[in-house]
C-alpha cells in the first residue's frame, strides 16, 4: 500500500528549505514569459502552417491555448495550496500517492531535460545564421548531430554549459538576466508586428484550411488543425515551470498563481497575433523553414528587420532554455528531498543557495543530448510528457477538492469540476494526435522509471520511513 500513500499538505510546505526567497510576482510572470515565448513562435509556427494547418494554424494555437488555460487554472490552485518546488510531481504526491508522483516526476525530468536540448538545437541554427551574416560561419560538421551528417552540434552544447554556470551563480541573478532578455524578446516581436501590419495580403489566407480539421498523409503522418495543435502545443511548454519556483517566491500563495495565469494570457495573445500576421504576409507554403519569422521578412525584402528579429530570437530562445533548465533542477531537488532519488541531489550550496550538484550533472547530460540528437525527435517527446503532466494536475484538483475539502486554498480554479475536467479532456485529446513512435518512446521511458522506483525509491522514501516510525511508536 506504500505506493498509494499520499503526502499530506501542511504549513511546512511553504517554509524555508535553504533556497533563497527572492522572486516577486513580476519576476514569476517574466519567468513564465521567458519560458513560453521561444521555439513555438519563432520556429514551430511556420513549420505547422506549411505542413499541417495552413493559415488555420491560428485556430491550432487557440485550441492549444484553451487546453493550457484550463490546466493553468488547476496549476494555480495547487501552487497556492500544496506548495513545494516539485510542480506537478508534488501535486500528484498529495492527490494520487507516491507511485503516481514518481511517474509524473520521472515524466517531468524527460519533459524539461529534452525541452532544453530541443530549444538549444533551434538556438544553434539562429546563432550560426548570425555568424554566417558576419562572414564567420561554422562548418556543418560542428552544427549538426551525427544522424544529420555532422560530428556534434557544438553551439547547442555550448549554450547549455553557459546557462549551467549562470544557474550556479544564483536564482536572483538568473531572474534579473531573464527579465532583460524577455524585454528584448518582446521588443523583437513588436518590430515584426509593426512591420507585418503594413504588408498584409488577404490572398495568402486562401485557402484558409487547406488540410482540414484532421487527416493523414499517404505515409500515415497526421495533418490538419488538430494535429497542428498537438505540435504547436510545444509553444506553451514552460508556464508550468513557474510552479517550480514556489520555494523561491517571496509570497508563494499569492504570487505563483499570478505568475502562471498572467504569463499564459499574455503569451497566448502574442501567439495568435504573430501566427495571423505571419501567414498573411507570405504564402504558408513558404514557411517550412527553421526561422519562419526572419524568413518572412526576408521574402518581403526587409533584410534590416529580418536581421533585427534574428538577433532578438537568439535572446528569446536563451530565456526559454534558462527557465526550463532551472525547472528541471528544482524537480530533481524535490524528488531527492523526498527520498525518491539519492540525497546527493538535494544538497544546497551554502554560498550560492542553489543545488549546484544537480545543476552541473543536468548541464553535462543536456549538453550531450543537444549536441548529438536532432530537433525533430526531441519536440514530440516533450509534448507528450507535458500533456501527461497537465492531465494529472487537472484530475488532481478534482480529487483534492474531495479528499481535502478543508485545505486552505488562497486561489481556487473556477467552475470546479467542469474546468479541470475540460482541461484533462483537452490535453488527453491532444495526446491522441501525436505519432505512434512518440508513444512507444514515452512508454519505454516510463518503463525505465518504474524499474528505478522499485529498485531504489520504494526502499528510501522518506514518507514511508516517517509512517513506519509513527507506527512503531504506537
Amino acid at each position: 500500500m506504500q505506493i498509494l500513500r499520499t503526502k499530506k499538505t501542511t504549513a511546512d510546505d511553504f517554509q524555508e528549505s535553504g533556497l533563497r526567497r527572492c522572486l516577486s510576482a513580476m519576476d514569476l510572470t517574466l519567468l513564465g514569459i521567458g519560458a513560453i515565448i521561444g521555439t513555438g513562435i519563432f520556429v514551430l509556427t511556420g513549420i505547422a502552417a506549411a505542413t499541417q494547418a495552413g493559415p488555420a494554424v491560428i485556430i491550432s494555437f487557440v485550441i492549444a491555448g484553451f487546453a493550457c488555460a484550463f490546466a493553468a487554472l488547476s496549476y494555480a490552485e495547487l501552487a497556492s495550496s500544496v506548495g513545494g518546488c516539485g510542480s506537478a510531481y508534488g501535486y500528484s504526491y498529495a492527490a494520487f500517492g507516491e507511485l503516481a508522483a514518481w511517474i509524473i516526476g520521472w515524466d517531468l525530468i524527460l519533459e524539461y531535460g529534452l525541452s532544453v536540448a530541443a530549444v538549444a538545437n533551434g538556438w544553434s541554427g539562429y546563432f550560426n545564421n548570425a555568424l554566417t551574416a558576419i562572414g564567420l560561419p561554422l562548418p556543418d560538421y560542428l552544427t549538426r548531430a551525427p544522424e544529420l551528417g555532422g560530428i556534434i552540434n557544438l553551439p547547442a552544447a555550448g549554450i547549455v554549459m553557459v546557462l549551467m554556470i549562470l544557474l550556479i551563480i544564483g536564482v536572483k541573478e538568473s531572474a534579473r538576466l531573464n527579465s532583460i532578455m524577455v524585454f528584448i524578446k518582446v521588443m523583437t516581436i513588436a518590430v515584426f508586428v509593426s512591420v507585418a501590419m503594413f504588408n498584409i495580403n488577404p490572398a495568402n489566407w486562401h485557402p484558409f484550411m487547406p488540410f482540414g480539421w484532421f487527416d493523414h498523409t499517404t505515409d500515415g503522418k497526421p495533418i490538419g488543425i488538430f494535429a497542428a495543435a498537438s505540435i504547436v502545443f510545444f509553444a506553451y511548454v514552460g508556464f508550468d515551470a513557474v510552479s517550480t519556483a514556489t520555494e523561491e517566491a517571496r509570497n508563494p500563495k499569492k504570487d505563483v498563481p499570478i505568475g502562471i495565469v498572467a504569463a499564459l494570457v499574455f503569451c497566448t495573445l502574442i501567439y495568435i497575433v504573430v501566427a495571423g500576421l505571419l501567414t498573411a504576409v507570405v504564402p504558408y507554403t513558404e514557411l517550412n523553414v527553421s526561422s519562419p519569422v526572419a524568413h518572412a521578412l526576408q521574402l518581403l525584402g526587409l533584410n534590416w528587420a529580418s536581421a533585427l528579429v534574428a538577433t532578438g530570437v537568439i535572446t528569446g530562445l536563451t530565456t526559454v532554455m534558462l527557465v526550463l533548465y532551472y525547472a528541471l533542477t528544482r524537480i530533481i531537488f524535490a524528488m531527492s528531498r523526498d527520498g525518491l532519488l539519492s540525497p546527493w541531489f538535494s544538497t544546497v550550496n551554502p554560498k550560492t543557495q542553489t543545488p549546484v550538484r544537480v545543476i552541473i550533472l543536468c548541464g553535462f547530460l543536456i549538453a550531450s543530448v543537444a549536441g548529438f540528437v536532432p530537433l525533430s525527435e526531441l519536440a514530440e517527446l516533450v509534448n507528450i510528457g507535458t500533456l501527461f503532466a497537465f492531465v494529472l494536475v487537472c484530475v488532481g484538483v478534482i480529487i483534492l477538492r474531495i479528499t481535502e475539502p478543508d485545505m486552505h486554498r488562497p486561489f481556487k480554479a473556477p467552475a470546479n469540476p467542469v474546468l479541470p475536467t475540460l482541461g484533462a479532456l483537452c490535453c488527453g485529446a491532444l495526446m491522441v494526435f501525436l505519432p505512434a513512435t512518440t508513444w512507444y518512446r514515452f512508454t519505454i521511458w516510463l518503463g525505465i522509471g518504474l524499474i528505478v522506483y522499485f529498485l531504489y525509491s520504494v526502499r528510501h522514501s522518506k514518507l514511508a520511513k516517517t509512517e513506519e516510525a509513527q507506527t512503531n511508536e504506537v
